[in-house]
């Protein structure tokens, strides 16, 4: 296994022993259920699907479905010792290790060019009818289009952002505490996928 689930907590800083202080983002690694798992013979690869967050619901017929907040699969070099229902812990990762982080953005609705793209817009002055807008968008009768690309406004926010190389600074794996380096995209409590480096799973 070379990666798990987590829940952003929120940032705070860490003194180094040199005396530094720098500034993390805990995330909290609930206990990660292993919900299924893909074969060569018949998936064409090995691979763990975990899931936290479980919860029971009873459905109209009166079976029990236990359904999960988030799930996310991992490949994996073999699948001995690993069953459906086993539970993974921060364990996974290895101390003073270098992780790859995915994690969702926070969601800011429709927005101008000004908050989008960081446009200054124009004057402020009295009677100017030029403020907070993009300006121009088109050209003369050739080409007589907008080519595409051209940043206007539209949806920002609710992307997802992969952060590679963030070194863990400290973990506690009794409480299921990592703090990484910097800051991690995301609102509080939000679900981020944790992701050992190649080479820190090899050491």
């Amino acid at each position: 296994m070379n990666g798990l689930l987590a829940r952003k907590v929120g940032m705070s800083r860490v003194f180094l022993p040199t005396g530094e202080a720098v500034a993390v983002t805990y995330l909290k690694i609930d206990e990660n259920q292993v919900v299924r798992t893909k074969t060569k013979e018949k998936d064409g690869y090995e691979a763990v699907v975990l899931g936290v967050g479980a919860h029971t619901m009873k459905t109209r017929k009166g079976k029990e479905l236990t359904k999960f907040k988030g799930q996310k699969e991992f490949k994996v070099v073999t699948l001995e010792g690993v069953a459906v229902g086993n539970k993974v812990d921060a364990s996974v990762i290895p101390a003073d290790s270098t992780v790859t982080i995915v994690s969702t953005s926070k969601g800011k609705g429709f927005q101008g060019v000004v908050k989008r793209y960081h446009f200054s817009g124009g004057p402020r002055t009295h009677g100017s009818h030029f403020k907070r807008e993009p300006g121009s968008i088109g050209m003369r009768t050739w080409p007589g289009r907008v080519h595409p690309g051209k940043r206007m406004a539209g949806r920002m926010g609710n992307d997802r952002i992969t952060l590679k190389n963030r070194p863990v600074v400290a973990m506690d794996e009794k409480e299921g505490l990592i703090a990484i380096k910097g800051p991690i995209p995301g609102p509080n409590g939000s679900l981020v996928t944790v992701i050992v480096e190649t080479s820190a799973a090899k050491k």
